[in-house]
This record gives C-alpha cells, structure tokens and sequence, in this order.
C-alpha cells in the first residue's frame, strides 16, 4: 500500500464543501502494489454528507424512468414508487411485513441502461443521468486525474445480509480509457481484487461507509468480487460517519442536502442489515457511437462482453433467498 497522487488543484475548498466533500489535502487516498491504475480513498465525504447520498439511492434513484430488478416479474404500476410503498412497514416500531419492495430491491440502472441480457449498452435505452451524482463523480475524478470524466451509466447493487456478488469484470462501456468508479455506504463488506484472468488470486480488503474506489488504466478490467458483507458490532449497529451534518454545514447553494428526520428513519432501519453500492461508468469515448461499434466484428464482440457474461457469471447482487427474475440469480 502506499500513498496515491491527487490533483489538489482540480479542487478548491470551497467546490469541495458544497459537494460534501472534504478539503482534498484531508483525503487519505492509497494504491496498491502491483494494481497500477487502482485507487481507494478513505471517505472523503464531510460529516453527514453520507445520508444525503443514501437517500438519493433508497427514495429518488429506483424511481421512474429508471430501471430495477423488480421491472423484469412486476407491472409498472406496482414499482413506480418503491419508497411509497415501502416506508410504512418500517415506520412500524413492532411486527411488520417481513419484506418491503425495498428490502427486495437488488439493482437499479441509471443514464444508459445495462441490458442484462443482452450485456450491452444501447443508445435507445436511456434516460437522463442524476445530475448531483454526475457532479459528484466529476468532482472525484478529476482529483484522480482524469477531468472531463462524463457519467453516463450507473448500477445501484443493494446488498442485504445475505448477499454477494460474484466475480465478473465490467468491459460493456466501448471506451475503456475512463475509469470505473465505486461509492459504498452502510455496512462494511469485503471486497476482492483480482487479476485480468479469472483464476488469478486476488487481494482483499474491507469497503467501509463512504469508501471510494478509482479503477483505472490497467486495473480498469481487472476481475473482482463482493463476497460477503461484515457483520455490525452490536453495540454500534451503523457506522458513526452515517451520523447528521452539524447544523453549520449544509449550505444552502450546495450539492448535499439535508435529508429529513422521516426520511432517515427509513434509510437507517433499512442499513442496519444492508450496504448500497453506486458504480458509475463513461459510455462512450470522444466521437463514439453505437453504430459504429456495431459495425465491425472485432468491435461488436468487445461491446458484447459485459458485466456478467460467460466469464463473469452471476455478476448481480445476489441473496441465498429469492430469484429476481431475467435468468440472473439472487443468492
């Protein structure tokens, strides 16, 4: 391990504050020996800043036009409000239903939809990419050295006691020059860094609350896994970084929010058993086009090979339990 270079300068105090993050001099950001590309920073959020993210993940982003697992065995109007339909039940102090939508969500897909079938990308299955997080994947990219970074896709994975993810590599998106960016909140889990063969031994190392992971260059189609998540300590159930910002600290013209004490009962009661995990992804390079990769044999199977092809399989979140429907697996 040792410690990674960051551009202080693509990132001023104040930019950094309204994006709820803290002062780049104040980021602890580490690489590791023989993954060139790769890089894992420590939190870099401000207190409080986490809820913000947490609710944008369990109430905005599973809403329409985006796309959920849920989608694929559920008529749209049973999955058009996930957080509406679930937040009663775990308001309830006492017996509630033993599982809510939300409980039974496994991923969402944000700006270009993956199609888990097909592993592709596609230029008519689209919607508009959250603009906060696209700020916030610009703003920690661009410390990492790659400005100009767009967002054009994103996968939620909700992860529950039970779940895991197998080992898979994400080489989808047509221009693998852009780096593969990862934002972990709630309980810790266990994440495996491999090689650019299935085989290879990987390395592991926990990914706690507010942890970020930079995979670039040539770690950016490096095999890895999330084979289990890290049981909470009794005595402290959610990790304190998930704790409320100082009443000071919530700009009014910034990016974060303060989310509402009945929203965060919610998302609270919710991360007691679970983590969510953002990974957001550039599409397409400069002057790149769906047509284009289509038109070739050699393109065309390189845009084929994706999440959870034959080299990657069961590439989902997945929980011992329940089967989320278009042949991908949830246990």
């Amino acid at each position: 391990v040792f410690a990674a270079e960051l551009d202080h300068d693509s990132l001023g105090e104040e930019a950094a504050y309204r994006a709820g993050l803290r002062p780049v001099k104040d980021w602890r950001a580490f690489g590791l020996q023989g993954y060139p590309g790769f890089m894992f920073i420590s939190n870099p959020f401000l207190p409080g800043s986490q809820q913000y993210w947490v609710k944008q993940c369990l109430k905005t982003y599973p809403q329409k036009p985006n796309v959920c697992n849920l989608d694929m065995h559920m008529p749209p109007t049973e999955t058009v409000d996930i957080w509406g339909k679930s937040i009663d039940s775990f308001q309830k102090k006492g017996t509630r239903d033993p599982k809510t939508l939300l409980e039974k969500l496994r991923w969402v897909t944000l700006g270009y939809h993956y199609n888990w079938d097909t592993k592709t990308y596609s230029a008519e299955q689209r919607s508009p990419f959250p603009a906060d997080l696209h700020a916030l994947s610009r703003s920690i990219t661009a410390v990492c050295g790659f400005p100009g970074f767009a967002a054009e896709a994103g996968i939620l994975n909700y992860y529950r006691s039970d779940s895991s993810l197998g080992i898979h590599v994400d080489e989808a998106e047509l221009d693998h020059t852009w780096p593969l960016l990862s934002f972990s909140f709630g309980q810790t889990a266990v994440f495996l860094l491999g090689g650019t063969k299935r085989q290879d031994p990987p390395t592991a190392m926990f990914t706690r609350s507010g942890d970020v992971m930079v995979m670039s260059g040539p770690s950016r189609l490096l095999y890895h896994a999330v084979p289990c998540l890290v049981s909470a300590p009794t005595a402290q159930p959610l990790p304190l970084c998930l704790g409320p910002p100082p009443a000071d600290r919530v700009p009014a013209d910034g990016l974060v929010q303060a989310v509402t004490e009945e929203d965060w009962e919610v998302c609270s009661r919710y991360l007691l058993t679970s983590r969510v995990n953002m990974t957001i992804r550039q599409v397409l390079g400069p002057g790149q086009t769906f047509e284009a990769a289509h038109s070739g044999a050699a393109g065309h199977a390189k845009f084929r090979r994706g999440y959870d092809d034959e080299r990657s399989a069961e590439a989902t979140p997945n929980s011992k339990k329940s089967r989320s429907g278009a042949g991908h697996q949830l246990h």
